[in-house]
């Protein structure tokens, strides 16, 4: 399943086929004669914070791009080495401390986790019909939360800060997790994702990471979530679980997706993109939901 990456930039081209090994420790490679370097957004960003010019870094065998890898390679030597951070103290940033903040409180509630494995092929075959037309697979993910939410309510409610009672949303908002360059976590709301078109959806999402980025977020654009999407797929990562944001009912886990064998419809063994997903929710909301109706235990 492809996932777009959260820096900006272009694809200058698609150098491995699926499935391949990109070959990361092969013998420098000239240099582009047009002296246009081809890099992953990411990695130009990395090479940008570290003040590293990827034009002098160990280049990538011919026809490659840059790898994120290559920029902390070619970085200079920081000034502080890891030898003279033994036995000192390090205050956390401002945006540190609220996060660290939140993972306290969510401590308090009553969480129970539960995992699910989705089949993809379908979802990426939407995906790249869909894609250029600029739309984004995190705004399908959002926007596959928001319809299915709107058949559940407790998911995106909160218990009141009493704990005497539960306070329903009149709107779905989902909320993903985007990483910054500072090492801190912010979470850009998508409002209405259950009602706002996939191609708006898309805009939106841009837009909220490019000021996420550039620090320039209105607090109600990352605080109004009652829902959030945590996605580590791009990472490679299979499974895991996240932390309930504090006064919200759930929170979704996205791993990578990837080829899996399984049964087939005709009861045979096939290959298909798999993916698993965690779910972790407030238990004081979810199981009062499941007791108000019983039949979702038989169905």
């Amino acid at each position: 399943m492809d996932v777009e990456s959260f820096a900006e930039g272009i694809l200058a081209a698609v150098v491995s086929a699926e499935g391949d090994r990109a070959n990361v420790v092969a013998a420098a490679a000239a240099p582009r004669a047009d002296g246009r370097i081809i890099a992953t957004p990411y990695a130009k960003q990395l090479a940008k914070d570290l003040k590293v010019d990827l034009s002098r870094s160990p280049a990538a065998p011919a026809a490659t791009f840059a790898a994120p890898a290559r920029a902390p390679a070619a970085a200079p030597a920081a000034s502080t080495s890891v030898s003279q951070l033994r036995g000192t103290t390090k205050p956390f940033t401002a945006l540190q401390q609220a996060v660290n903040k939140n993972m306290i409180a969510s401590l308090a509630v009553p969480e129970f986790r539960v995992a699910y494995d989705i089949t993809t092929d379908k979802l990426d075959a939407l995906y790249q019909k869909l894609k250029p037309k600029g739309v984004t697979m995190t705004a399908l993910l959002a926007k596959a939360c928001g319809v299915a939410l709107a058949s559940h309510p407790t998911l995106y409610a909160a218990v009141t800060p009493d704990g005497a009672g539960v306070t329903y949303s009149d709107s779905i908002n989902v909320a993903v997790a985007v990483a910054m360059p500072d090492g801190g976590l912010i979470t850009p709301v998508l409002k209405n994702s259950d009602s706002v078109d996939i191609y708006q959806m898309s805009r939106n999402w841009a837009d909220l990471v490019k000021r996420a980025r550039a620090k320039q977020l209105a607090p109600d654009e990352y605080t109004t979530g009652n829902f959030t999407i945590s996605n580590l797929g791009m990472y490679g990562v299979t499974a895991f679980d996240a932390i309930l944001p504090p006064g919200t009912a759930s929170i979704i886990a996205i791993g990578a997706s990837k080829p899996t064998v399984v049964a087939t419809e005709d009861g045979m063994i096939g290959v298909k993109k798999v993916m698993t997903v965690n779910l972790t929710a407030d238990h004081r909301l979810t199981l009062k939901a499941v007791i108000e109706n019983p039949e979702q235990l038989v169905m």
